[in-house]
């Protein structure tokens, strides 16, 4: 297991507690804001995994808009605009990560007050964390919990609907066990192998596979945040491409810079599989097929 790995794997939780959330979130002023008049829930998430977890849970109960959806956007550096401020302004239910993740969203909801909005900070209620990465929705546990969040908030809002969101909820936790087992799979098949990663947000699954990430995380943590590596670490991911002690390059597509690119030309070259992995779902996909696909893909190159 790589430096890296060691230092944080500590932070992992192994279990999660799905029941003591609701202290991590609240509304706005009024405890038990009601649905608009016509039933359905406005709803914006920040991002659009977010909106399309609320989609699974609500239904027809729930107009959700998701703000950040576009896959050639970089999360990190999206401003918010006019028609970000209108939807949250009638939002019932705000959903954003947090941590430092969407800091715009707090701008946009500072603009526009209400006494009967309910937030949920996703972050708050994440049970793993792992140090200086806020990116919680790559945890399949993480997202157990935020689905009862979201659930519990439906609940509060459109109480009538409280058996459809409780019904829907347990098909949500039924779709997220292929994902779970393929996890299993790959850390009972591929424990070990050296992998390298360009950005912070694949830790959430690159530990719990059991992958030994041999990219100084200084290095992943600078892409990450939009900063210069430190010149030893880019000169180490560089020397790990070039002597082939990778085995993999995971590729963040929405956080690229002249560094990340020369590292994929650079595994290219090499011969070493890149698998690409993004920060927003892709268009046509659902929470569950987005990661499903990038898992499949890991699996392939892994097996190479």
């Amino acid at each position: 297991m790589s430096l890296a790995v060691r230092r944080w794997a500590w932070f992992i939780v192994p279990t999660i507690t799905l029941f003591l959330l609701s202290a991590c979130r609240g509304p706005i002023g009024s405890p038990s804001p009601a649905a608009s008049a016509s039933g359905v829930i406005n709803v914006v998430a920040a991002e659009n995994f977010y909106g399309d977890i609320v989609k699974q849970l609500g239904g027809s109960h729930v107009s959700v808009t998701s703000i950040l959806s576009d896959p050639n956007v970089d999360p990190h550096e999206y401003e918010s605009n006019v028609q970000d401020a209108k939807a949250i302004s009638t939002a019932q239910l705000v959903i954003e990560n947090s941590g430092g993740y969407d800091d715009w969203m707090d701008r946009l909801l500072s603009a526009s007050p209400s006494s009967s909005r309910v937030l949920l900070k996703v972050f708050d209620i994440a049970q793993i964390k792992l140090p200086a990465n806020e990116h919680v929705w790559y945890s399949i546990e993480n997202v157990q919990a935020i689905a009862q969040a979201i659930a519990g908030d439906l609940k509060r809002l459109d109480p009538p609907g409280t058996a459809t969101f409780d019904s829907n909820l347990q098909a949500f936790y039924q779709s997220l066990q292929p994902l779970q087992q393929k996890i299993n799979d790959i850390k009972a098949k591929h424990a070990g192998t050296p992998v390298g990663l360009t950005e912070t947000i694949y830790l959430y699954q690159a530990i719990p596979e059991g992958l030994n990430v041999l990219t100084p995380f200084a290095f992943e943590k600078a892409i990450a945040e939009g900063n210069d590596p430190p010149a030893d670490t880019v000169a180490t991911a560089n020397n790990q491409i070039n002597n082939r002690l990778i085995k993999v390059l995971i590729y963040n597509e929405q956080t690229i810079t002249p560094l990340t690119t020369n590292l994929q030309n650079a595994a290219r070259a090499k011969h070493i599989p890149i698998v690409p992995v993004t920060e927003t779902m892709p268009p046509g996909k659902t929470y569950q097929t987005w990661m499903l696909d990038q898992l499949d893909a890991l699996q392939a190159a892994l097996g190479r």
